[in-house]
């Protein structure tokens, strides 16, 4: 691993054994401590462990699909990461090239990023496990590549969700932006414990049920931008809200990308097309400490399966 040329790879069956028994979500056993002072630079909210002292990735280690805490069995629920409470302007991102994935305040400039258009009316975060893939053209983007950054999600309960906080939702329904550029999917949801779920399974019924609530949100993406001076943002497929199947696909799709680029796949694969350099050293960067993250829930894994089966076997991250 002391070269930065090697290739590194995960077979994407090991990835997928890792994503499950290593993954968390709403009920486990997980913290958020503070690092730095509030309002700075430097802060940063991280997902830690406390039984092991172990940062957790909010991205990464958070299984995308919600699994019943007794159980174990996987409902038809999906893990929602907070960023952004609703009633707030700060614009918290999880920093997918940092150490641990910490949520931090965006950046421009140097100075920390909010929403001067003014408080966000829904709670903003993303899927873990997700990927917008900058590589990929989406049949339905008009020819626009993935942002690169985990898929976004709006949750339209009655709750202020925390960031780092993790819920379950369900998915009704999927916006597609265009933001300078590039593709940047809005996923509609709503907590499953929130008052309105039971009566809110798939697009139409937000409509019906809470009416002008989509509009809103698209207006509220289409104008943010313009106090700093850019221009309103826009919107395929007709600037509709596509169902919850139509949603399902993508969000699939999203996942499938985050598997690519966690073996190291994706990286591979890029090397063989055209692709700008910067996205290629972009993907390659997080490809890589996406891999470095793994190869300790890698180590665990394997260390425990050795002794179930008695005997000393290879690892699988080869170069």
């Amino acid at each position: 691993m002391s070269s930065t040329d090697e290739e590194l790879l995960v077979p994407l069956s090991e990835v997928r054994k890792l994503k499950r028994n290593n993954s968390r979500g709403p009920g486990s056993e997980l913290e958020l401590s503070h690092h730095g002072e509030a309002d700075t630079l430097d802060y940063r909210l991280q997902a830690v462990c406390p039984e092991k002292k172990k940062k957790i990735s909010l991205w990464h280690d958070i299984s995308l699909y919600h699994m019943d805490p007794v159980t174990k069995a996987e409902t038809p629920y999906l893990n929602f990461v907070c960023e952004i409470p609703k009633f707030t302007r700060k614009k918290f991102e999880i920093a997918t090239d940092e150490e641990g994935n910490p949520i931090k305040q965006d950046t421009k400039k140097g100075q920390l990023r909010e929403f001067k258009k003014g408080d966000i009316f829904f709670n903003y975060g993303c899927f873990p496990q997700t990927w917008e893939d900058p590589t990929f053209i989406h049949p339905d983007a008009d020819g626009c590549r993935g942002d690169n950054d985990p898929l976004d999600v709006c949750e339209i309960g009655a709750r202020i969700i925390q960031p780092g906080d993790v819920r379950a939702v369900k998915v009704l329904g999927i916006l597609l932006m265009i933001d300078e550029g590039e593709c940047d999917w809005k996923v509609v949801v709503i907590d499953i414990e929130d008052k309105w779920a039971p009566f809110l399974n798939d697009i139409e019924d937000v409509e019906r049920e809470l009416p002008g609530q989509l509009d809103a949100i698209r207006e509220w993406y289409r104008t943010y931008k313009i106090p700093d001076g850019k221009p309103p943002n826009v919107f395929g497929l007709d600037e509709k809200f596509m169902n919850k199947e139509y949603a399902k696909g993508v969000i699939d799709e999203c996942h499938h990308a985050w598997e690519l680029l966690m073996s190291g796949e994706k990286h591979r694969e890029i090397q063989k097309e055209t692709v700008k350099s910067e996205v290629r050293d972009l993907v390659r960067n997080l490809s890589r400490n996406s891999l470095f993250l793994l190869a300790d829930n890698f180590d665990e894994h394997t260390e425990a399966r050795n002794e179930d089966f008695g005997k000393k076997e290879s690892g699988a991250l080869f170069f």
